[in-house]
């Protein structure tokens, strides 16, 4: 598959998992613990390689060559988002510690301290879909979509003419 394409399609599907983060947190008021935000910083990044990198081939800005090593570095932001996500999942599952800043006493007693802000706790899960939580098929999802990503890049995996184009 050409690079362009792979580049759109992991573009867009960071963008995509940004967009249905902000709607979990406005919309429905799922509110995002530490981890969360963590696992949204390499999405950020893939939607600026990807989308970025497509956007820069198309006008002949860059190559082709460069245009690959953007949508090499966009896959290891979405597995790196993957693993982030993994990791909560198991903190939430009570599998492994978490960081102390989000699994511990939440409140360190300070002169402007606000006690109505709300606690979002990284080891207990704000929404479960099927026994998941976000992070869980924030995991699931984004593996999947790295390799899928990497096999099209590789051309270890042939999709219909139509698409290879």
């Amino acid at each position: 598959m050409r690079e362009n394409k792979v580049a759109i399609l992991v573009g867009s599907y960071s963008l995509a998992m940004i967009l249905g983060a902000l709607f979990f947190q406005y919309g429905l008021g799922v509110l995002p613990c530490e981890m969360c935000h963590w696992q949204r910083w390499p999405h950020d990044g893939a939607i600026v390689a990807g989308l970025g990198g497509a956007l820069l081939y198309l006008v002949r800005v860059i190559d082709r060559d460069a245009l690959r090593l953007l949508v090499w570095l966009a896959l290891l932001l979405i597995l790196t988002t993957a693993l982030i996500g993994g990791y909560q999942a198991l903190v939430e599952w009570k599998l492994g510690a978490g960081p102390s800043s989000c699994t511990g006493p939440r409140f360190v007693l300070g002169a402007s301290m606000n006690l109505n802000a709300p606690v979002v706790r990284c080891d207990v899960a704000s929404w479960r879909l099927f026994g998941l939580s976000l992070a869980g098929y924030n995991f699931l999802i984004s593996t999947s979509v790295a390799v899928l990503g990497a096999l099209l890049l590789t051309k270890a995996l042939r999709l219909p003419y139509a698409w290879a184009r």
